[in-house]
């Protein structure tokens, strides 16, 4: 790809510093995706802007209008404190007719939506888990069709916010009591889901219309407690100190059972398809004893870390972090955005 002007939008607490020397692990964890992106694309030769985005747009379309980037590297997770917002502002770069990279509106709100979402699987014969919304300010009934145990997380929130082994539940109580706490802790919607319990496996998928799916990844919880369900809480996803502790990896997944790797391409295509998705995503499923496969999550827009799932799953595709940065790129310098027909 040639040299660009790249725009990176990033929220506006986690500009990185130029140099990571004198700086805690902690803090660098803080902004350790923005600081890869940024370094590396710099490294690359692109003309590099980092603009930290919160609750207000003025800048971002002053920087278009007098910059005028070849692309927007998108990193943004929420706007104004709100997950489900990022998505209007891919809409506003849309309406800018700016290129960006990631993924386009439509997707994004078909994704992030998990309700929606699930509700999209099934009507596509995608194997999700049975599911109910216990909606905030308002009395639920007990599921009928789910048995115990469950699974409790928010509806909207992601990066695992709110989830924890409290979150599989085993009975009435348990099931009224974390679904309060979901109401209260994350102001959002609670979704209420069969509890499947098995291999954890990410597999993350590249493309516009052509795609390339990269190698199953697996998340192994090590010597965690049995009397804990096995699951990606935020502790087990972001605390090194406890991922150490317990030895709690994510590598590519070894041993799967045959045809289950042709199962889980074929399953990710069709979903990155049914939601609209574009740019990159990673799909999370799990993987029953019994051979039956789950899909639990799509996700617009994953970690783009150098070390972490999807970046490592690119490497042992073959694809260098800086590739897999400039593979990004194109995808969304070629997307075929509405405002290019008019423009053709």
């Amino acid at each position: 790809m040639k040299k660009s002007k790249a725009l990176v939008l990033v929220h506006s607490t986690l500009v990185p510093p130029e140099s990571l020397q004198g700086h805690s692990e902690k803090q660098i964890e803080e902004w350790r995706t923005e600081y890869d992106v940024i370094s590396h694309l710099k490294n690359a030769g692109h003309e590099v802007r980092p603009l930290g985005i919160s609750d207000s747009l003025s800048e971002l379309r002053s920087a278009i209008a007098d910059w005028q980037p070849d692309i927007v590297f998108n990193l943004l997770e929420e706007f104004d404190g709100i997950v489900t917002y990022d998505q209007h502002v891919v809409a506003f770069l849309e309406l800018m007719r700016q290129p960006y990279t990631g993924c386009n509106p439509r997707g994004m709100l078909l994704s992030r939506d998990k309700v929606l979402c699930k509700q999209l699987l099934s009507y596509h014969r995608i194997p999700t888990p049975q599911f109910l919304l216990a909606p905030r300010g308002r009395k639920f009934r007990l599921p009928r069709k789910l048995a115990f145990p469950m699974f409790v997380k928010s509806a909207t929130e992601d990066a695992s916010l709110g989830i924890a082994h409290a979150s599989v539940v085993g009975d009435e109580k348990q099931l009224r009591e974390r679904v309060e706490f979901i109401h209260e802790q994350t102001n959002s919607d609670a979704l209420i889901e069969q509890y499947i319990q098995g291999r954890e496996l990410y597999v993350g998928v590249l493309g516009n219309d052509r795609l390339s799916v990269l190698p199953v990844w697996e998340m192994t919880f090590g010597s965690l407690p049995e009397n804990l369900p096995a699951i990606a809480t935020r502790k087990v996803k972001w605390d090194r100190r406890y991922q150490q502790k317990y030895g709690i990896t994510t590598a590519a997944a070894e041993g799967l059972p045959e045809g289950t790797q042709a199962r889980l391409e074929k399953l990710s295509r069709r979903i990155y398809r049914a939601l609209h998705l574009t740019g990159y995503a990673r799909m999370d499923f799990r993987l029953r004893a019994d051979g039956a496969l789950y899909v639990l999550e799509a996700n617009a827009n994953p970690n783009l870390a150098a070390e972490e799932d999807l970046a490592q799953s690119a490497l042992k595709a073959g694809l260098t972090y800086d590739e897999l940065l400039h593979r990004i790129m194109l995808l969304g310098a070629h997307y075929p955005a509405a405002w290019r027909m008019l423009d053709s």
